[in-house]
């Protein structure tokens, strides 16, 4: 059982979820930003690998990317980074990024070194599930990495309960079909397929992403989910103060506890 695994196991709901792109807004900052994270009360956390070409992301991941490319982040330089990640973090981290990187530098080898460095999961957003299925899934499963789902208020329930057979710890929700960044309005139909969702008793935890920036987004998100998770915002805060790192407990306490994040 991995962290992820553990975790889901003994919380069950009100989790929160931080993404941040390595090497942004310093390549050195990776994982400063994390044991921050971790300290100030983040429940497990999502550090994303730019990419060039990143076609899901909202303007403000794009930027972060883009920055991060530009001070030298790659793979090999993130994992050389997070060698010592767990002598400093406890909580789960995902890596989460574009299949293009993946590939270049070998899948098997990916999933080995991601979990050699501390990582429990995955969240690759342009990897087919069938190719999954049918060409990497050993990899996967031979090194406890835990490879994450996405669904989305278009997929059907054939898929979903696939993808929920598939799973090994959460499944990610988007709340809405758009790129990162828009935030979460819980319209009539988001509400319908959030319930949709819950009806169907799925076997693995659920986590609720894009659009959450504001502890009203959060608690709303966790009535229909596990865990919901920020990105944007953070992503924002983080280039918007220099004193970064102090800032991070007081927008962990906005979102957990208070209001909008400005």
């Amino acid at each position: 059982m991995n962290r992820l695994n553990q975790l889901f196991s003994t919380r069950k709901e009100n989790l929160l979820s931080i993404y941040y792109t390595a090497g942004f807004p310093e390549l050195n900052a990776t994982v400063n930003i994390a044991e921050a994270l971790e300290k100030a009360g983040a429940d497990f956390l999502e550090i994303g690998f730019p990419y060039s070409d990143p076609l899901a992301d909202g303007p403000t991941i794009q930027h972060s990317s883009q920055t991060a490319l530009e001070n030298g982040m790659n793979l090999n330089v993130l994992f050389e980074q997070l060698k010592d990640l767990r002598k400093r973090v406890s909580i789960p981290v995902l890596l989460m990024g574009y299949f293009n990187p993946v590939v270049q530098y070998g899948v098997e080898k990916f999933c080995k070194k991601a979990v050699e460095v501390g990582a429990d999961g995955v969240i690759i957003p342009d990897l087919p599930m069938y190719e999954y299925e049918s060409l990497y899934k050993q990899y996967f499963l031979e090194n406890n990495l835990s490879n994450i789902f996405l669904v989305t208020p278009q997929t059907s329930e054939e898929r979903i309960r696939k993808i929920d057979n598939l799973s090994q710890s959460f499944i990610y929700l988007l709340s809405s079909s758009s790129i990162t960044g828009k935030n979460l309005e819980v319209s009539e139909n988001v509400e319908r397929y959030f319930e949709r969702i819950q009806n169907l008793k799925l076997k693995n935890p659920t986590v609720i992403g894009f659009g959450i920036s504001s502890h009203a987004a959060f608690s709303k998100a966790c009535i229909y989910a596990n865990a919901a998770i920020v990105g944007s915002a953070f992503v924002k805060m983080l280039a918007s103060e220099k004193d970064y790192l102090n800032k991070i407990p007081a927008f962990i306490d906005r979102i957990k506890n208070e209001g909008v994040i400005v």
